[in-house]
């Protein structure tokens, strides 16, 4: 059996309940079952529509989401986020270049980087150049004056927890910027890159080695063999080329308003929800959240 989600954003929401009830009837579908009024919405199915993929593109133009998936399964038991552009609402590095001057440089790369058209690595070093000589105290400025988190974010992470999940925050990003995005969040663990500093200068280098799309793929092999759990356990989200490797190994990989290669590799497509649409796609309602 499969199941069919529909969603949108909750902070507009807007999903007709024809469109749910059409779909279910020239699908030969199960009951419409409302996991948030006018957001969210789910039925099931015995297969895969032949015409999924041009409903979905009538469904996008529409602001709506929709993705079909096994039933079987569906409610994981861990969650491997990326951290810029998913759990937060910015590119870090693009940030911190702002601060110093080379924002528009930085951000013209990251854009590139995450949309595989540069390699990872070579990309970050060339950032990270970017911001020799930077007072290391600009961080804390970021943090405090230009982070803000993607919404459902909190939502996310603690209804997983609560019903026995863990999670993990894995990001190209920096340490500095991870710890404290997991802490507020309330990820169980993180792993990014550390950016090297000297008498509260930033030198413009980065410890080696540096944590790109193998190093995610490895934090999920090595999660979940601590864990005792199979990869087909993991609900995997990112934005970013670097992202894929994770995503096409977990057993839900979300392209969450993601670059357009990325989202052409991607097994789920989210473009209009929030980070509560991975709560939906699980099956959790509303009313479930923590």
């Amino acid at each position: 059996m499969f199941v069919a989600t529909l969603l949108c954003d909750p902070s507009a929401p807007k999903l007709d309940a024809a469109l749910p009830a059409n779909l279910r009837n020239a699908w030969g579908g199960g009951d419409v079952i409302w996991l948030m009024p006018d957001v969210a919405a789910e039925f099931a199915l015995a297969s895969v529509p032949a015409n999924f993929d041009a409903v979905w593109e009538e469904c996008q133009a529409l602001g709506v989401d929709l993705v079909i998936q096994p039933m079987e399964g569906r409610r994981k038991k861990m969650l491997l986020a990326d951290m810029d552009s998913t759990m937060i609402q910015q590119e870090c590095i693009d940030e911190l270049a702002d601060e110093a001057g080379v924002g528009a440089r930085v951000a013209d790369i990251t854009a590139r980087a995450m949309n595989g058209e540069l390699d990872f690595e070579a990309a970050l070093k060339e950032r990270v150049g970017l911001l020799e000589g930077l007072d290391s105290g600009v961080i804390e400025t970021v943090l405090a004056t230009r982070i803000t988190y993607m919404p459902g974010g909190k939502e996310l992470v603690s209804t997983m927890k609560v019903n026995g999940g863990y999670a993990a925050l894995v990001s190209g990003g920096f340490t500095a910027f991870t710890a404290s995005v997991a802490a507020a969040l309330g990820f169980h663990e993180n792993r990014a890159n550390t950016l090297l500093e000297e008498g509260r200068k930033l030198t413009g280098q980065v410890a080696m080695p540096i944590l790109g799309r193998e190093a995610k793929v490895q934090a999920l092999e090595e999660i979940t063999a601590r864990l005792g759990i199979s990869e087909t356990d993991v609900l995997a989200v990112g934005d970013g080329a670097n992202d894929l490797g994770m995503l096409q190994r977990a057993g839900a990989g979300v392209a969450l308003h993601a670059k357009p290669t990325v989202q052409a590799q991607a097994k789920i497509r989210v473009n209009h929800g929030d980070l509560t649409a991975l709560l939906f796609l699980q099956g959790y309602a509303a009313s479930d959240f923590a």
